[in-house]
Parts: C-alpha cells; structure tokens; sequence
C-alpha cells in the first residue's frame, strides 16, 4: 500500500504540529505541556495576587493620607480660629483653611482652602483668588472634584442652605437659588456683581470617566440676610 507523500507546501503555515508523532515524542511533549501548564498558572496567580496587594495598599495609602489631611486641615483651623493668619496644615503645603462649609443634614463638612489649582482641591474645594472670602459680601467662588468634595451638588436641590463659618468665627447662612451647567469659558459668573452669594464650581458631567472637559456645572447660593 502506498502512502501519499505530503509537502509542508500543501499545509498551512501554523498547523505543522498537527502532524503524528512517536509515541515517545508525544509522551515528552504532554509532560512538557504539563510542566508550563502549572509553571504558567503560578505565575498568574503569583501575579493576580501582587496587584490586588498593590491596589489594596495604594487605596489604603490613599485613604490614609486623606485621612490624616483632615486631622491637620481640623488643626490649623482651631488655629486660625484662635487669630492665627494663614496656618498651614503642614509646613510644606502651599495653601492654608479660609473657610468651614457645611450643608445642614447632607453631612458635608469641607474645609474651603486658600486657591484652586490642582494640588490644593485634592485636599478640599478651594477658593478662588481674586473673590471675596467666602463668608465676606460679594460673589465668593468656591471650585472643586466633582467625584470628591463637590460630589454633594449632584443632589442638592433649590431652597437647601449651605452655612459658611468665616475664620473670625462668625457663620453665614446662604440658600441655594440657582443650578445650571454651562460651558467653562462663561466666566461671566464669577463677576462680583449683583447680591452676596457664593457660587460653587464643578467639571460636569458627574459620571465622566475623565476630569475636566468644556462643561462646568455651577451652582449659586445667595446669602441669607
């Protein structure tokens, strides 16, 4: 009987190893497979454990130091209280507590600090320069994380008060009067015209996978005289 000769030509590149093999060869072959089989499945699960540990530790790290912020932010607040001007929280930190604001029964307690960039709102909504302090007459404009801080505006609703207690003690009552989103270079609302007001900033909208973006959402409460 004889057997059709076949060319690697009449294969597909990539299916050689469907060819037979001795018997000895696929014995070695199967332990082989075997022995990458395990190798490789304690690679991935020495692998899958190390990043859930790293992700574990950084949120804990995280948390933490977020933590420990508001220890030293609630410090250089009595401090300030006190007469202290400008305490920083701690000795490196550009920025310092200019305000406590609070929503009655939304249990949101924020220290406003002094600025808005980046490193300043990771820690607390900040005030931008060039206002008046929150708490003083004028449009006062607070800005900050729409996932953190300032997640609160997602929710609140017309008539709700929002209480700002100024560095000198005193507490000023505001009550929300106006929402609306709009795009970032309407910068027209931080003009100090019109009544006393703080006007509270966020990138918008809330459940974007990135920050930033064109649109802002803007609320403005006026003060309660």
């Amino acid at each position: 009987m004889r057997h059709a000769v076949v060319s690697y030509q009449d294969v597909a590149l990539g299916v050689e190893c469907a060819f037979p093999a001795p018997n000895g060869a696929l014995r070695d072959l199967a332990h082989r497979r075997r022995r990458l089989l395990r190798f490789g499945t304690g690679v991935l699960v020495a692998a899958l454990l190390f990043a859930g540990l790293w992700q574990i530790g950084k949120g804990a790290y995280i948390h933490a130091k977020a933590e420990l912020a508001q220890v030293l932010l609630h410090h250089a607040w009595s401090r300030t209280l006190a007469g202290e001007q400008a305490v920083k929280p701690w000795p490196w930190a550009d920025t310092w507590p200019v305000a406590r604001l609070s929503v009655p029964g939304r249990k949101v307690d924020l220290f406003v600090l002094a600025g808005a960039n980046g490193r300043t709102i990771a820690f607390g909504p900040g005030h931008l320069f060039g206002t008046p302090l929150p708490g003083d007459t004028g449009n006062s404009a607070i800005g900050g994380h729409r996932d953190t801080h300032l997640a609160f505006l997602r929710d609140v609703s017309l008539g709700e008060e929002i209480v700002i207690e100024r560095r000198d003690g005193a507490k000023r009552r505001y009550r929300i009067d106006w929402m609306k989103v709009l795009d970032k270079q309407e910068t027209w609302v931080l003009k100090d015209e019109g009544p006393t007001r703080l006007t509270l900033i966020t990138c918008y909208p809330f459940a974007a996978i990135r920050a930033g973006g064109p649109l802002r959402y803007v609320v403005t409460a006026r003060a309660i005289e």
